[in-house]
């Protein structure tokens, strides 16, 4: 399979060797559209608005893969209100974010990873928007220098405040079930946008040459069986029964569970949960004696990761609560998080239960 500017051919065994067939391109923007009368009450607003983050996502994309010329690669100097130093990038990001959601008046405020508190947007245009946004700028920003995968993770929600001013922090308060929509940026060996509004999920990568982002992952789903299982071994000593036991569980010798499974594991969420959504597979991170409540955020990476799970076949849960039902009470409110093919996600509910304290 290869591309031709608008068009994607495939070659095919025929009496003439050199003919191909071509099928046209569905664009982002095109594939939005043809979507948007499956939301009536959207008017176009969530068109643009998802728009608006593709944009800021190609701005990103430039920079990241420009890093280490750019001199951009490296530490600001500050911490950011989890109290980890900030990368240059992790800046960047946050803030071509925020410019692209303010001038696209259809978000009235912004929860990022990177500030501690909403970002309000009182104009007389955006103070009408009817979405808020909750975003990971730049997940997995820890292996830039490295130059492993990371990405960008958001979720949009309707505001809960009456419109003529700025998002409050009640908009942004709510369970991942009210999502109108979430989705992820992975910027690695191709860029991809990986979406869902609850009609599925669809992947588009973004074709360098014309800065486009074209379908060509649609309907994604889990694969069945899954064989892949994704932690941090490294912090074994430190975790609870169940889950240990559920790793040995993964390394025995059974085929008739397709086992054992493979360790794979990144550091990135969005790396992790990208791979296994291709191949079939689980991403835990669970809580554990130096992090007893989790270690990622509910609002900017849980919620959104769990909206597109379900939505490819699979599930999220801390372990003993579906994720989306969790009524988030702070912004930057921690979690337990599993997530990927249904039956691997209760084998560790069961394993965790079996074995709790």
């Amino acid at each position: 399979m290869y591309i031709i500017k608008n068009y994607i051919c495939f070659e095919h065994k025929t009496k003439q060797p050199n003919m191909v067939s071509r099928k046209r391109i569905k664009t982002l923007t095109e594939f939005i559209i043809e979507r948007q009368s499956e939301y009536p009450h959207a008017k176009g607003a969530l068109t643009r608005l998802l728009n608006d983050i593709a944009t800021a996502a190609k701005i990103v994309n430039r920079e990241v893969n420009a890093a280490g010329l750019a001199e951009i690669l490296g530490y600001e100097g500050k911490e950011n209100i989890q109290g980890e130093s900030q990368k240059k990038l992790d800046v960047f990001a946050n803030e071509q974010f925020i410019a692209a959601l303010k001038g696209g008046a259809e978000c009235c405020a912004i929860a990022s990873e990177e500030n501690e508190k909403i970002v309000s947007f009182k104009n007389e245009i955006s103070e009408l928007g009817k979405y808020v946004i909750a975003i990971d700028p730049l997940d997995g920003s820890s292996n830039i220098e490295a130059n492993v995968s990371i990405g960008t993770i958001f979720s949009i929600y309707r505001r809960k405040t009456e419109v003529g001013e700025g998002g409050k922090v009640e908009d942004i308060l709510q369970p991942g079930i009210n999502q109108v929509a979430a989705g992820y940026v992975i910027y690695g060996s191709s860029t991809m946008l990986v979406y869902t509004t609850g009609k599925g999920v669809n992947g588009f990568t973004l074709d360098p040459s014309v800065g486009i982002f074209c379908l060509s992952h649609p309907d994604m789903m889990f694969p069945e069986p899954g064989k892949i299982y994704s932690i941090n071994e490294g912090n074994y000593i430190f975790l609870e029964e169940g889950i240990k036991q559920y790793i040995k569980y993964c390394q025995v010798d059974d085929k008739k569970t397709n086992r054992p499974y493979t360790s794979r594991y990144i550091g990135s969420l969005v790396a992790d949960f990208h791979r296994n959504l291709i191949r079939g597979g689980i991403f835990l991170y669970p809580s554990n004696k130096k992090s007893p409540s989790g270690k990622l955020r509910l609002l900017y990476e849980c919620n959104p990761i769990a909206f597109l799970a379900e939505q490819a076949g699979g599930k999220a849960s801390d372990g003993y609560n579906r994720i989306m039902e969790i009524n988030p009470e702070s912004l930057h409110q921690r979690s337990p998080f599993l997530a990927g093919n249904k039956p691997m996600v209760e084998k560790v509910e069961d394993y965790i239960k079996k074995y709790k304290y």
